[in-house]
């Protein structure tokens, strides 16, 4: 490839180190030049390099600057410019109206805050940076946190690549660290600006906790900044003064971290932290907290430990496991140095950014409709049809990973920033008509959106975006969806008709559906029984399942047994549900925990119950990723639900279940997995309930295990069916 960069020119410190370690790496792959606008040590050194330099210094004169750069282009024809700072931004935006290249900048900082404090660059320099971002074809970011800024912003999610900063490992020492002795010092540090948002206090005071039962301990504070008098005073409050060493600014990092035994860092708010990379350098263990890119470099439990903010007590219990656990600490700095070296070093980092470019030329070579517009029940705050859109995304981003995407949602700019995506209000009309003329396919995104039990008029608007996709020439799948109820003879027969007008191929999730579609008579579309698009999702492990349950205040390790329940109109013996919890507890040791799947609605369900209940008990109210709800549900001995998509994570986790049935799609799920446990909600009573969590706790994990291998096996249908369909197209366009 031909690359060119554009650099200011009179970069300093970590941009100019990250300007030049780039540019040398990629130089030896491909054909680069180097243009700067500005003398300075970066050309300087670019050049003592043996980089090709390109040097436009013409002061004020912008219009002699932008003719040096085009003649650079002209003579080196690049396939791609890429940016860096604002400077070069506006130069890049300007050489873009006279050259069709594909042009891009990576955002090292929040463009908001470059200019801070200075007034007058804020409204000169940052006004002309604002314009020269939102005119570039393509962003890098260069941790998630600073992707979603964008995303916030407006930005297209689809035109943003996230790669993180990465050290050049070359001169890095291979070997693990010496074990200490039982007697030696144990160097806890910590390298940051001594601001509220790194919240050194938080260290200081688990160090102070864990120092009372290990005097070994010594904590070095590297940094400086307006906490630095408060901190010193809290440590003389705590009693460790003489424990914690403030040493001030470093420049010499390497030589602060080999004299470090565990690396920690408490902040509020990260992007992604190069002491982290810096310590792991020099194969210190770690103690962080999850927040930003953080847990993109340590795997909970496996090559450090975790925290969330402010979370003394735990980061203490971490601080001193690590202190008196020598074969611990240095094997989880060991397993961070290697995780490190392979995937945050320079050589991978280029390596990506690479693959960015030749995705961004590729994509820039695609002509005509491209992309698929999904259509479900979205940004309404349900855990399981958010499961539902993510593995459709996977799964199409599988098929076609260049496929751009346009989701229909009540929320469009929380679904955006969740799913990294295009999307629309879903009663957006033109919009979504817009949308349907640029796409290839559109998608029904699985759930049972063609139903009247909730309206009739629900179902005639899901009904009419079938027939505007039809109308509007996209080819059509109803993805691992489920049909009904239809109770009304008119509807069922206007839906009968639309379906087969409209659909190419429709894969369901369950027997119910596919039998209600027989009696309706639809036959022209492809029908195949598939299972729930979500259950192929990744489980959380281990380490993202503790903090999780963390998070909520609960041990990992006790036993557990689930409930997920939802207000509903026949819903109303709570008794029943809490003297099934009771006997749970007694019987088999098994502690309740109530975890919502649609929040904040469930929440209220699970509070009526606990009044009744005598055993000790947890509510779960925060928002998990789908990973983690499976990964959670998938960790109990058995999970009583009323939400659908309750026991289908719970089953995809392999967890015994039990289904209390308000609708026929629970009541199917639970016969599809060849099952027996489950209770009408008009039927329930505490004995009945008892009754199932003997017959779960004495059948075990195995019988879950299966079924949900048997699942995941039949949801690659949906996959499947799309790729064919999309291929189809394909060679019609």
């Amino acid at each position: 490839m031909n690359i060119m960069l554009f650099a200011a020119g009179g970069d300093i410190g970590g941009g100019k180190t990250h300007i030049l370690s780039l540019a040398r790496e990629l130089s030896e792959r491909n054909n680069l030049m180097l243009v700067t606008f500005g003398k300075g040590g970066l050309a300087e050194e670019g050049m003592a390099m043996g980089l090709n330099i390109v040097v436009a210094n013409h002061g004020i004169n912008i219009i002699g600057d932008v003719k040096t750069a085009l003649a650079a282009v002209h003579r080196f024809q690049p396939d791609i410019i890429h940016c860096h700072g604002s400077k070069a931004n506006m130069f890049g935006v300007l050489v873009k109206k006279f050259r069709p290249t594909p042009i891009m900048t990576t955002v090292h900082s929040d463009p908001k805050l470059d200019y801070y404090g200075s007034p007058w660059k804020q409204h000169t320099y940052g006004f002309i940076n604002a314009i020269a971002l939102r005119n570039m074809d393509f962003y890098m970011a260069v941790a998630e946190r600073m992707e979603q800024k964008l995303i916030e912003r407006g930005f297209d999610p689809q035109k943003i690549f996230t790669i993180y900063n990465g050290l050049d490992f070359s001169e890095a020492i291979d070997e693990p660290r010496a074990l200490k002795s039982a007697e030696d010092e144990i160097v806890v540090g910590i390298a940051a600006r001594l601001t509220p948002i790194k919240d050194i206090g938080t260290v200081i005071r688990a160090f102070a906790m864990a120092y009372h039962k290990n005097p070994q301990l010594k904590l070095k504070i590297a940094g400086t900044g307006e906490d630095e008098r408060e901190l010193k005073q809290l440590s003389k409050e705590l009693g460790i003064e003489a424990r914690v060493e403030f040493v001030g600014w470093i420049t010499d990092m390497s030589a602060f971290f080999r004299g470090v035994d565990i690396n920690v860092l408490a902040s509020l708010s990260e992007n992604f932290p190069y002491s982290l990379l810096e310590g792991a350098y020099e194969h210190c263990a770690a103690v962080a907290s999850r927040v930003g890119g953080i847990p993109m470099l340590i795997t909970h439990g496996k090559n450090g430990y975790l925290f969330e903010p402010g979370e003394v007590e735990i980061f203490s219990d971490y601080l001193y496991k690590l202190s008196v656990d020598h074969r611990l600490r240095n094997n989880l700095g060991e397993k961070l140095f290697r995780k490190t070296k392979k995937d945050f070093s320079l050589e991978k980092m280029c390596s990506l950014q690479e693959d960015v470019y030749r995705t961004i030329l590729r994509r820039s070579l695609r002509k005509g409709r491209q992309g698929a517009v999904i259509c479900g029940a979205y940004g309404r705050g349900n855990g399981g049809d958010e499961a539902i859109l993510k593995a459709i995304l996977v799964q199409l981003r599988e098929i076609d990973s260049d496929m751009p995407f346009w989701v229909m949602s009540r929320k469009k700019k929380e679904t955006r920033a969740l799913n990294k995506t295009k999307s629309m209000y879903i009663f957006n009309v033109f919009t979504f008509i817009r949308s349907l003329k640029k796409a290839k396919i559109f998608v029904n995104g699985g759930g049972s959106l063609i139903q009247d039990v909730t309206s009739s008029r629900s179902l005639y608007f899901y009904l009419f975006t079938l027939q505007a996709a039809k109308w509007c020439g996209c080819k059509i799948i109803m993805y691992g969806c489920g049909i009904g109820p239809i109770d009304l003879p008119r509807n069922k027969r206007i839906a009968a008709k639309i379906l087969d007008r409209t659909a190419d191929l429709i894969t369901l999730r369950d027997t119910v559906s596919l039998e209600l579609l027989k009696e309706m008579k639809v036959e022209k579309p492809e029908i195949i029984l598939a299972a729930d698009p979500s259950v192929n999702l990744r489980r959380g492990d281990s380490g993202e399942v503790e903090l999780a349950f963390q998070s909520e205040k609960i041990p990992a390790d006790i036993p557990k047994i689930g409930f997920c329940l939802r207000n509903w109109p026949g819903f109303s013996d709570s008794k029943a549900i809490a003297a099934a919890a009771d006997y749970a507890y007694e019987r088999y040791g098994v502690t309740p925990v109530f975890l919502p799947v649609e929040i904040p609605k469930d929440i209220s369900a699970a509070d009526k119950v606990v009044n009744y209940m005598k055993a000790p008990y947890y509510t779960c109210t925060r928002r998990h990723s789908v990973e983690e709800l499976i990964g959670m549900l998938g960790s109990m001995e058995v999970v009583v639900g009323m939400r659908l998509h309750s026991l289908i994570f719970a089953t995809a986790g392999g967890s015994p279940v039990i289904g209390i049935s308000y609708d026929i799609k629970v009541e199917s799920f639970v016969h599809d997995i060849d099952s027996a446990a489950c209770i009408p909600l008009a039927e329930l009573s505490a004995e009945k309930l008892c009754e199932k969590i003997d017959d779960a706790m004495k059948n075990g994990r195995s019988y879950a295990e299966q079924a949900a291998a048997t699942l995941k096996q039949r949801e690659l249908i949906n996959r499947g069916a799309a790729k064919r369909l999309l291929a189809e197209e394909g060679s019609r366009v």
